[in-house]
């Protein structure tokens, strides 16, 4: 008398990864594209600015996004002018 065991194969959650390790993939990724990541302070007055020059719309100046974006265009205009 043979008995087969049943074997049930459960396809198995993909694995996420840490965060940690998330930082780092997006870490290396810019490296590789010749990026920093980098945190600054802007004072209102330098917002202000960029909203003068028509970077920023006004009702945008407390967007995170929005303010990112018209400062890498300020320094796109003024650095590439350098180069």
């Amino acid at each position: 008398m043979s008995q087969e065991a049943e074997i049930s194969i459960t396809p198995s959650a993909p694995i996420t990864p840490s965060a940690a390790a998330e930082r780092m993939r997006n870490h290396r990724k810019r490296r590789r594209a010749g990026l920093r990541c980098l945190t600054i302070q802007l004072r209102e007055t330098e917002i202000d600015v960029l909203i003068q020059k028509g970077l920023l719309k006004p009702d945008a100046r407390n967007g995170t996004y929005a303010v990112r974006n018209a400062l890498h265009a300020y320094l796109d205009r003024t650095l590439s002018k350098a180069l």
